[in-house]
């Protein structure tokens, strides 16, 4: 369970603040008591969840790209965190198609970047006890099984982009073997963990080609949701799902870095992972008002049609479990989006939609720890 005891005044750096992923794990840390210092390039759309809530008024921001390295080291010695959870990254597929040499330098290179800030830090007698390295369910090697991936399977990638977030998976193991190796833990205390979510979704994404966003922009222009491949499998999730993995892990980590340095996924349970299609015609179910959407005829660029992840790990080892099911999670956004359109305080409702997930959550491990007890 995220405990909120935890977090008080603990000093945390994050990379890609500014982003989707990135603004809401900034409410979150807030809404905990941490001290969150950003590191990132300007929020990367317009709107933009960050500027909507306004978060460079309540954490300290850093304008900065992860391939500069001097600036990122300095950045973080003058955080002196004792957290970095590091989310800064090219995250689209269609756009490594398009710009295969920056999606490898940012979320190759600033992965190195980071993790050399880091070490620099560490061995400044900056007390850094846990860094979370971000990347994503699409860094295994595809094989459309049935069946979800687990932390051991082949990592690999048909498009730059999923192949980028392998190299940021090995990168993060040859760092942690040459560096910060768990058989010398008493000598560094450093625990580095990478983490594998599945498709996340939620309110504040406006992000091109992603499947909510491009929802929501049909939805305020009254046109039709174009989709390229309906029948494409994916384990969907709320954005507050694997950001509450992320944290329970930095707990663990912070706690025991020799036993948690490891890789986790955080995903949906199985009956979650939906199509494409399903997700759409159950958005235009929650919404009615003429909400509708087609199918593309002409073809799309490669993209995996089955993906799921394994999370029994993360479930067993870290507690963590999912809280909200896929139906819960699309209530969410078409609340959302609700919110934006009638231009209401959208950071006030964001941290109630934080507030909720976080209580659920205490609710289920009470719940858990229960029937343990009279079982």
């Amino acid at each position: 369970m995220i405990m909120k005891s935890f977090w008080e005044n603990k000093k945390i750096f994050i990379t890609g603040h500014t982003g989707f992923k990135g603004s809401w794990l900034c409410l979150f840390l807030v809404s905990l008591g941490a001290d969150v210092t950003g590191y990132s390039l300007p929020s990367p759309t317009k709107p933009s969840l960050y500027e909507l809530c306004q978060i460079d008024s309540i954490v300290h921001s850093v304008l900065g790209d992860v391939r500069s390295k001097e600036k990122l080291q300095q950045a973080l010695i003058d955080a002196q965190p004792d957290i970095v959870i590091h989310m800064a990254a090219q995250p689209l597929v269609r756009v490594s198609y398009q710009m295969p040499v920056e999606s490898y330098e940012i979320n190759v290179m600033g992965t190195v970047h980071l993790l050399e800030a880091v070490r620099n830090a560490v061995s400044n007698g900056i007390p850094i006890k846990a860094v979370i390295n971000v990347t994503s369910d699409k860094c295994y090697e595809n094989k459309e099984w049935v069946w979800g991936y687990r932390e051991q399977d082949e990592l690999g990638g048909y498009d730059p982009y999923s192949s980028s977030k392998a190299c940021s998976e090995l990168v993060m193991a040859a760092y942690r073997n040459s560096y910060f190796h768990t058989n010398e833990f008493y000598k560094h205390g450093v625990g580095l963990a990478t983490a594998r979510a599945g498709n996340v979704i939620g309110g504040g994404d406006w992000a091109a080609d992603r499947l909510v966003p491009d929802f929501i922009r049909a939805l305020l222009r009254g046109e039709k949701l174009i989709i390229r491949n309906p029948g494409s499998i994916r384990p969907w999730q709320h954005v507050l799902e694997p950001l509450g993995g992320y944290l329970l892990l930095a707990q663990k980590l912070y706690e025991d870095g020799r036993r948690f340095s490891q890789s986790w996924n955080f995903g949906p349970n199985d009956d979650d992972a939906k199509s494409v299609e399903w997700i759409v015609r159950r958005l235009c179910e929650k919404w009615g008002e003429n909400a509708a959407y087609e199918i593309a005829s002409e073809q799309s660029r490669h993209e995996a049609h089955y993906l799921k992840l394994d999370c029994s790990k993360a479930k067993s080892e870290l507690g963590w479990r999912p809280t909200w099911d896929i139906d819960q999670t699309l209530d969410r956004i078409i609340e959302w989006i609700q919110v934006f359109r009638k231009r209401e305080d959208v950071r006030a409702f964001c941290l109630a939609q934080i507030e909720q997930y976080y209580l659920a959550g205490v609710n289920c491990s009470m719940n858990e720890n229960s029937e343990r007890r009279w079982n």
